[in-house]
């Protein structure tokens, strides 16, 4: 049986980063992480109550948490905005204030900024939120599988591997289906790859979606 590691934790310190930013003690570093995890999903929560995007979803690439003795900074890096630009400065304050009451015993000011990606699509968080909506429009896996690679291909990503997994269709049985665009080298270190893992809920159950998209080979 083959053994799979992730590929985000299998090259930190050479091609990938940390998303959180701070230290603690042993002790402590328990309720750093779950603090983290519910920032993390406050936002998430807040975008998608509150979204009013065409596209239909938060686009939310990666949050990244940084923190100080008296300070949290975090930066959202977002691919379609629109929620915090039709009125950046209201959007980000009502944002700002609805994650600072879940932390109101916490004696740290919050400082949150928005940064917009580039090229969305080169993202595997959006792709995998594009294919959820698709599915959930009841929409062809296969069909929603070839267009989101056919949006990467507006991008500079050398290659994509989508898969998904569970009750596909409805079928009675679980299965695994998948499909591949160019190279997608997940042995080599050094290759710069970035990985997300979705779970969408449906109405057969819940299925998962994994997403490799080949970004480059760092010397």
């Amino acid at each position: 049986m083959g053994q799979k590691i992730n590929p985000l934790g299998f090259r930190l310190g050479t091609t990938q980063g940390h998303h959180s930013f701070w230290f603690a003690q042993p002790k402590n570093f328990s309720v750093g992480l779950e603090e983290d995890e519910k920032i993390r999903n406050c936002i998430k929560n807040f975008v998608q109550k509150n979204r009013r995007i065409s596209s239909g979803f938060e686009g939310i690439a990666r949050i990244e948490i940084k923190k100080k003795m008296d300070l949290i900074q975090v930066i959202i890096h977002i691919g379609f905005p629109n929620l915090l630009t039709e009125d950046k400065t209201r959007g980000v304050e009502e944002l700002q204030m609805n994650v600072q009451k879940e932390f109101s015993s916490v004696n740290r000011r919050l400082s949150i900024a928005i940064t917009r990606v580039e090229k969305p699509y080169g993202q595997p968080n959006i792709l995998a939120e594009y294919i959820a909506l698709q599915l959930k429009n009841r929409v062809s896996f296969r069909k929603a599988m070839k267009k989101a690679i056919e949006l990467t291909e507006q991008t500079d990503t050398k290659g994509i591997k989508i898969q998904i997994a569970g009750r596909i269709d409805g079928k009675e049985i679980a299965r695994v289906e998948w499909i591949r665009e160019g190279r997608v080298p997940l042995q080599t270190i050094h290759a710069k790859i970035d990985h997300c893992s979705y779970p969408i809920r449906t109405i057969y159950g819940v299925l998962g979606i994994k997403i490799w998209i080949f970004i480059d080979v760092e010397e």
